[in-house]
């Protein structure tokens, strides 16, 4: 029974996460996009959140990301690790008890969301809003995914994706 209350509360923890992250930066977007925008504003927004629905939405959290989440939540299950337990949210994000591979990548993007966001706190109006209309629609399509494949697994279809476990 624990198993399943850590792997709920691994994926919820993420969905969390993401919804905190979308809670913040939606109302600067929203504000940019209430702006008067000039023709080239436009073009980026809609260019820029293209993108980021591409390559954020589908590519990173609906292809890579979420699945690996939901699959590592379900290792939880079995798992008699009080650590990864107790901390499930950062297990199902791979920054613990994953591959070499999968920590690396796993701490690199941490770090360089922390990098971004520096970088993007310093742009002014409308241009942040812009950036974060683009990332608001890559998160908002990650976290149905993670919704998605969570209910998916609950239905008995596994995940698309291996957890990512280090070698015994």
């Amino acid at each position: 029974m624990t198993g399943k209350i850590a792997a709920v509360w691994g994926v919820l923890g993420v969905v969390g996460l993401l919804t905190q992250a979308l809670v913040r930066l939606g109302p600067r977007a929203i504000e940019a996009v209430r702006m008067d925008l000039e023709v080239q504003h436009w073009i980026v927004l809609g260019v820029w959140v293209t993108f980021m629905a591409h390559a954020e939405g589908y590519k990173g959290f609906h292809r890579r990301f979420s699945p690996r989440v939901v699959a590592r939540a379900q290792t939880l299950v079995a798992s008699r690790s009080v650590l990864h337990r107790l901390l499930a949210p950062a297990y199902c994000m791979s920054l613990l008890h994953a591959s070499r591979h999968g920590l690396v990548v796993a701490w690199c993007v941490v770090v360089g969301i922390v990098g971004l966001v520096a970088i993007v706190s310093t742009m002014s109006q409308p241009w942040r809003g812009i950036v974060d209309a683009g990332v608001v629609v890559g998160l908002g399509i990650g976290l149905l995914s993670i919704v998605l494949h969570a209910v998916r697994a609950m239905g008995g279809t596994p995940p698309p994706i291996a957890p990512d476990l280090p070698q015994a």
